[in-house]
């Protein structure tokens, strides 16, 4: 199984010494007996074994039969299939500690070292063809095959009813009639108009591209311009065409992978379309035989088209842990769309992009870069000193030609850029002259202020991760359905930045606080995004008269943008162009922790290390459950049947991530309750407020000043 897994990118005789050499452990006579015992096939009764590890023998043995230069090749992944990937002075360690037992038969007449080393020599990996600074990809590659295989072994022998439902349910050549049916069935439903004609011509665009070799594509849409089916088109096709074996689609926010994925069910079907994110709950499916097999393809991807978020994609590329690096083997000879690319974190610029060269050299994938605001991720990428420069992707085919001049055709907003510092009263009042208007401001604490600020006359509606998934989640539906209902004349909405990609709403005005030309542009994306009106306007503010300026990577970015022309043309790609070059110029590195130490030298890699370094969202986060719509009768589950993953997925939905400080600040007023180790409950209802969220303030305190 792991040969058959190696064999996507050249190395099946690995793979298959790798499966070999791991079973060799399982010869020892202490395993035997701890394996009999826990089956109940011994009359030992013991609850406590001595060591019985079995993993260090295989590891010893590929040492002894290929020399220490296989230690990542080989010895590593089978030490560690249980525990992760060490780091290499670890694996010394036990090189040296251990010794293989007198029991073990030495025999390894099946490990041919001649025909790995040719085959190696002969790979996509071959040293006359990849930089070794990606050597650590292909060690987890193999790891990946190898615990993925015993994970999949042991199952078909234990859980013969999990194992058959293995597999993907359909091929790629099934959906892409699929996909072209649907395609065809809403054009013919849809009024003749310039956008929809836009739309059809970017399709037929993205199908007539789809042809081009394996590699490094963009597709750059302005807002409305259908870029999520259009993508989609191109990559099935692409799949098709090459013979790949599925498409992973990653994006930033759950809010649109929600969408997303909930779009390409209804085309493809629930079973050919996994979601694997953290607001995803897999027993919310119906069909029992989808929900099983959703639950065990989140294991090792083994499915048709994963919707995911970049979070846990490149995570995985750069984990340790088996549980993260099963997946792998999946993603080799698939297309990987990467929508909202411009929100790729610049602290972690230069490992991501190097990743994706090394996949695409080693693995045999293409990348489709999808987004309204295309970075700069080709040719020299320049830091603000030399030392941080590094080489990006050689070369990346844009897929709509510059002749389209799509921004000019999709041209539905107007930007005002208002430089001048204001105050929460001025703004608020500006806002409130609207009557159907969205405002979208940088933190948590800015939201708060404005919406207490505007008037209390028809809707308003306040949105920001104070709140908890399931609370946004029905503001937005309830958002959506107000600016439907022409019987409702007043909607005000202030919101952070979740709503600024992907979110489908529309508002006729919208406000933007200062910040990056690419983040300004996602949020005039929510104006006048379905051509209503002649054109909408999007006011872009600053609130430094409050002093509440832009902070850390905000204010570069913001500043970014401050320094190119005031009469330049926004939404021109040149400008953003220009806006990146000028963001970069502000960076001082584009691998804040230091990956290129950790992995780059293939004779001193440190798994264990880069994987805890390798972290896309701040660690400063502590979740605490809110009081709020049924999550009460969950933790009470919870407090008598334990740990369980499908009811902390359900929790997750009534989960609220506040920072230490915040936390430590609740636990002073005695609000915070331990449920389990590590699980936090916020009990008190009325610290949980039903339109702004979890409350920071000691509400007990002011009822009693109040009084």
């Amino acid at each position: 199984m792991a040969a058959c897994f190696a064999n996507q990118f050249g190395l099946p005789s690995w793979g298959y010494v790798l499966g070999i050499l791991h079973d060799k452990g399982k010869e020892r006579l202490a395993f035997q007996q701890y394996i009999r015992n826990v089956n109940q096939l011994s009359t030992d009764d013991r609850k406590h074994y001595d060591d019985h590890n079995h993993a260090f023998v295989g590891g010893i043995m590929a040492k002894n039969i290929m020399g220490k230069s296989v230690l990542h090749l080989l010895v590593n992944q089978i030490i560690s299939h249980h525990t992760g990937l060490h780091d290499y002075l670890d694996v010394e360690r036990v090189l040296e500690e251990r010794q293989i037992p007198v029991e073990i038969s030495m025999k390894s007449g099946s490990v041919d070292k001649s025909l790995l080393l040719k085959e190696l020599a002969e790979s996509p990996f071959s040293k006359y063809k990849v930089d070794m600074k990606h050597f650590h990809h292909l060690s987890r590659m193999l790891f990946s095959c190898l615990v993925d295989a015993d994970r999949l072994d042991t199952e078909r022998f234990m859980d013969v009813v999990s194992w058959s439902k293995r597999g993907c349910s359909s091929a790629m050549t099934e959906l892409l009639p699929k996909l072209e049916d649907y395609l065809r069935e809403l054009r013919q439903h849809t009024p003749d108009n310039d956008v929809n004609r836009i739309r059809k011509r970017v399709q037929e665009q993205c199908s007539m591209t789809s042809s081009g070799e394996k590699g490094f594509y963009s597709l750059t849409v302005p807002t409305g311009g259908g870029k999520t089916l259009s993508s989609l088109l191109w990559a099935m096709k692409h799949a098709v065409i090459h013979g790949m074996n599925r498409i992973v689609i990653a994006i930033p926010y759950t809010s649109i992978i929600v969408q997303t994925a909930g779009l390409l069910k209804e085309i493809l079907g629930e079973e050919n379309v996994l979601e694997h994110h953290s607001n995803f709950n897999p027993d919310d499916i119906k069909d029992e035989d989808v929900r099983d097999k959703a639950k065990l393809a989140t294991e090792n991807w083994d499915y048709p088209i994963i919707v995911t978020t970049n979070v846990q994609l490149f995570e995985s590329m750069f984990s340790n842990m088996p549980s993260d690096c099963r997946k792998l083997h999946n993603i080799v000879n698939s297309v990987l769309v990467l929508d909202e690319v411009q929100t790729l974190p610049m602290d972690f610029l230069q490992p991501i992009v190097d990743a994706l060269k090394a996949y695409k050299t080693m693995f045999g994938i293409s990348v489709l870069f999808t987004t309204a605001s295309l970075p700069v991720l080709s040719g020299l990428i320049k830091g603000a000193n030399p030392k941080a420069d590094f080489e990006g992707i050689e070369r990346i085919t844009e897929i709509i030609p510059k002749e389209f001049a799509l921004h000019d055709k999709l041209r539905r907003v107007e930007l005002n850029m208002d430089n001048t510092g204001k105050t929460y009263d001025e703004i608020a009042t500006d806002v409130a002259i609207y009557k159907k208007v969205l405002c979208i401001v940088n933190t948590r604490k800015d939201a708060k202020e404005l919406y207490d600020r505007l008037p209390n006359e028809g809707v308003k509606l306040h949105l920001s991760r104070m709140m908890c998934p399931s609370h946004i989640s029905e503001t937005i539906r309830m958002i959506k359905s107000l600016l439907k209902d022409e019987s409702q004349p007043v909607v005000r909405v202030v919101a952070t930045q979740l709503v600024e990609a992907g979110v489908d709403i529309d508002f006729p005005v919208v406000f933007r606080q200062e910040a990056g030309l690419d983040s300004v542009l996602q949020a005039a994306g929510r104006c006048n995004r379905e051509g209503r009106h002649t054109v909408g306007t999007t006011y872009v503010f600053s609130l430094s008269a409050e002093k509440r300026v832009p902070f850390g990577a905000m204010a570069a970015a913001n500043n970014a943008r401050l320094n190119l022309q005031a009469d330049s043309d926004w939404f021109a790609p040149s400008v953003m162009e220009k806006y990146f070059h000028q963001l970069y110029s502000r960076k001082n590195t584009f691998d804040d922790k230091d990956m290129k130490h950790y992995l780059y030298n293939p004779n001193e890699l440190c798994f264990e290390t880069a994987s805890k370094e390798f972290r896309m969202i701040d660690d400063d986060c502590m979740n605490v459950i809110v009081n709020m719509g049924n999550s009460m009768e969950l933790v009470e589950k919870l407090k008598k049947s334990g740990y369980t993953y499908p009811l902390m997925k359900q929790l997750a939905q009534f989960t609220v991530g506040i920072h230490r400080s915040d936390f430590d600040k609740l636990v002073s007023y005695g609000a915070i309750e331990e449920v389990l180790e590590g699980i936090y409950l916020l009990m008190d209802r009325e610290q949980y407020d039903s339109a702004t969220g979890l409350r920071l303030d000691n509400h007990w305190m002011e009822e009693i000043l109040m009084i």
